[in-house]
């Protein structure tokens, strides 16, 4: 007699595999969130997502390295949702003001979105007493999203909206690290109106406009 098929498939490896990693990652983020780095293990990121240890060393070498991964994770669906014209690149409308302000907006939003923040700042007090971590924090997660300005401003460049000495590495540290100074040490509030002045002293400068300029 011929063996009956199941009426119930079995589980996908596939899709149980992601879902364990989609726990892990949640749990990473919460875990440093409420500990800090220093306190955070790989048995107590087990513990939370409900995996068993093994599962996470079979994907990662460390915890630096989940976290890391979460990371990206959590900021390449805060750029999915925030519409495909912001995943790969600044937008370019042709006015470049205005296409600087659109991206800090919703730069600002996800400063103050708790699921962004709360981890995001663990790992970046760690990343400064952590050279190592600091290192990787930068390459890994920030330095895509600066290179991104990058290309924005050559674009603006190529059609002499800026001119071409400008260095863009440069110019964008004229409106980032403001933003991250504020946020990193509460030295003031950010908002829309902070990041639009911004982007207009770094491109109109400090200095009296001329009538007709």
């Amino acid at each position: 007699m011929a063996a009956q098929k199941s009426a119930h498939p079995a589980p996908s490896t596939t899709r149980r595999s992601e879902k364990s990693r989609r726990a892990i990652y949640d749990a990473a983020l919460a875990l440093v969130g409420e500990v800090g780095y220093p306190r955070t293990t790989i048995e107590g990121i087990a513990a939370r997502a409900g995996v068993g240890k093994q599962t996470i060393y079979r994907w990662w070498s460390s915890k630096a390295d989940v976290l890391l991964e979460a990371f990206l994770d959590l900021s390449e669906q805060a750029s999915r949702d925030a519409g495909p014209e912001y995943e790969f690149a600044i937008p370019d409308t042709g006015d470049l003001a205005a296409d600087l302000k659109a991206v800090l907006r919703l730069t600002v939003d996800q400063l103050k979105d708790p699921r962004f923040e709360v981890p995001s700042r663990a790992l970046a007090a760690e990343g400064v007493v952590n050279e190592e971590l600091g290192r990787v924090f930068v390459a890994k997660l920030l330095e895509p999203s600066l290179r991104l300005y990058v290309d924005r401003v050559r674009a603006a460049q190529e059609v002499g909206q800026v001119r071409q000495e400008v260095d863009p590495r440069i110019a964008l540290e004229l409106w980032v690290s403001p933003l991250a100074q504020r946020w990193l040490q509460h030295t003031g509030p950010i908002s829309y109106e902070y990041t639009d002045t911004l982007v207009d002293y770094a491109l109109y400068g400090l200095a009296p406009r001329t009538v007709g300029a």
